[in-house]
């Protein structure tokens, strides 16, 4: 069935499609959803009446153009050559997607966001800018996310240092109207205050100033890109509702793997759609499951779970969609032509997030499942401070470079991944949670690994960054079905770096190598309490060597 943009190659799946599609027009999803009807997904308006201004955000952005583009003006005249965007989840994600698609305009400073706990990778963003032309954008819509809030104060404290009392002129902070940033935020004569409208949730607020305004600031034509979003949202509410509801009803009969296929480019807007579409759907034992990035495979690898999305080049037709839909799979392309079609797609893919969830029978714009680790963080920060020992069961298995905790067992490497990956079931997932140091490396390493674990066990294999996955998919991980096996991976800190405790002092009482460790270990405390099969992976000395060995291993 076609409804370009949007193809459909469903096969066995095109009358449940066809019923789905029935049903939302029947329901008028479309209708109910521009009018904010929260019925369509609960009988309470709580956390929906005030989730909705998303859908008015391209227009409302638009009117405040000028407003954005005069007040950024100076920042020509000041020479800025890099912008540190300090934020987690909603708060940057878009910001990275415009960056990684666009680049830098000529005479644009770099941008670059800065969404970790890690301290060696925070030490090196501090030790490589140019204090005199950086400038620093605090991205947090509640403003009160602990890891924005530290990174804040130890960039401000540096800048302090540097800067003396101009510290703040190196400052924007994006955040919702009255909240405590905002107060904050004026306390130190910033450069500027964006206030956000504080009924757009995070992971829906792309296009508002979250992502606008880093947008502008690396010289993109924000305007053009609004103009595209504020034309989706004129004419392809059928589009999207069409889409969400495919998506919707494929997951509920087990097509629950959403893999996305995306041009080299675009790899980034992968990223923004796993935490919207995850976070979104991924509760009340139900959930989309993104699958990004994967290695490609022989088609008759994949499980009857999967569902495949391929965002397409408008001349570029993958020979992957007709072998994919000839072994039964449901497939379906979406056409683009320039990078400007972000602004189209993210609206439209919003609306289809809204329209899913509605087939899934769950509230989009929660996450009733993400305080469960913020709550055991807190305690073992709290026992840090006190100088206590968190208490922590002994490894199942040790050797000279590896422990490893939890819920397996063996007396070689091999033995341990086989014998916790046989607790797998038909339908699940693995998913790598790598609280390791960013790198290059790294990432090679690791997708060795997937490719190594999906050839030897044929399930979907998933990676986030910690704490990075935790504002992502880890709603999913603890709200959605008890489908994912979780590998946690940590390591030694190389370097570590003091978190201030406010912004007016030195003192200190946590770093960011124990911060990173609290929350590792409040994930996999809140997995486990959730049910979850989940152990940890801690690399004792080169994590990278490490992981190539257990790759081979595999």
């Amino acid at each position: 069935m076609k409804d370009a943009p949007i193809n459909y190659h469903l096969g066995n799946y095109q009358k449940l499609a066809e019923n789905a599609w029935e049903k939302a027009k029947k329901n008028e999803v479309a209708r109910r959803i521009r009018a904010k009807d929260h019925t369509l997904w609960s009988v309470s308006p709580e956390e929906i009446v005030n989730r909705l201004g998303w859908l008015d955000a391209p227009g409302q952005t638009l009117k405040k153009i000028d407003y954005i583009q005069d007040t950024l003006a100076p920042l020509a005249r000041k020479k800025i050559k890099d912008v540190i965007l300090l934020g987690m989840g909603g708060s940057s994600l878009a910001a990275e997607v415009f960056s990684r698609v666009f680049g830098a305009a000529p005479g644009y400073p770099q941008l670059t966001v800065l969404d970790t706990t890690d301290p060696a990778a925070i030490s090196n963003v501090s030790q490589k800018i140019g204090w005199d032309h950086a400038i620093f954008i605090v991205s947090s819509k509640s403003g009160t996310t602990l890891e924005i809030t530290s990174l804040f104060h130890f960039f401000y404290r540096e800048a302090r240092k540097r800067k003396g009392v101009s510290a703040g002129d190196h400052f924007i902070f994006i955040t919702d109207e009255g909240s405590p940033l905002a107060q904050t935020a004026g306390e130190i004569s910033p450069f500027h205050i964006f206030l956000n409208n504080p009924d757009i949730g995070g992971r829906y607020s792309a296009l508002s100033f979250f992502g606008i305004i880093p947008a502008a600031v690396v010289g993109i034509d924000v305007k053009k890109l609004l103009h595209n979003a504020q034309a989706a949202a004129n004419s392809a509410d059928h589009t999207a509702v069409m889409l969400g509801a495919a998506l919707g009803a494929l997951a509920y009969q087990g097509c629950d793997k959403l893999t996305l296929y995306l041009p080299a480019r675009w790899e980034a807007f992968g990223d923004w759609l796993e935490q919207l579409i995850a976070e979104s759907t991924g509760k009340n034992g139900r959930g989309i499951i993104p699958v990004l990035a994967e290695p490609d495979a022989d088609v008759s690898c994949y499980a009857q779970d999967r569902v495949f999305v391929f965002l397409q080049n408008e001349n570029d037709i993958s020979s992957r969609v007709k072998d994919l839909s000839a072994a039964g799979h449901p497939v379906v392309t979406v056409k683009i032509k320039t990078e400007y079609d972000l602004g189209t797609q993210m609206y439209i893919w919003e609306m289809a997030t809204a329209a899913a969830a509605y087939f899934l029978g769950v509230n989009p714009f929660d996450q009733p499942d993400v305080e469960a680790t913020k709550i055991y963080t807190r305690k073992i920060i709290e026992a840090h401070e006190k100088n206590e020992i968190a208490e922590e069961r002994k490894p199942v298995f040790s050797e000279n470079d590896v422990k490893i905790y939890g819920d397996t067992s063996g007396n070689n490497l091999k033995d341990v991944f086989n014998n916790f990956f046989k607790q797998s079931r038909a339908g699940d997932y693995i998913c790598l949670q790598n609280y390791l140091s960013p790198s290059a490396e790294i990432d090679r390493v690791v997708a060795r690994l997937r490719a190594a674990i999906f050839k030897k066990y044929k399930m979907p294999v998933t990676h986030g960054y910690g704490p990075r996955y935790l504002h992502s998919t880890g709603q999913l991980h603890k709200g959605g079905a008890n489908r994912g096996l979780f590998v946690q991976m940590t390591g030694e800190n190389r370097v570590d770096v003091a978190i201030p405790e406010d912004l007016n002092t030195d003192r200190s009482s946590l770093s960011f190598g124990a911060l990173k460790y609290a929350q590792a270990r409040g994930d996999f405390l809140a997995l486990a309490e959730k049910g979850r099969r989940v152990i940890r992976v801690h690399c004792l000395k080169d994590a990278a060597a490490f992981l190539k060995k257990l790759a081979a291993t595999l």
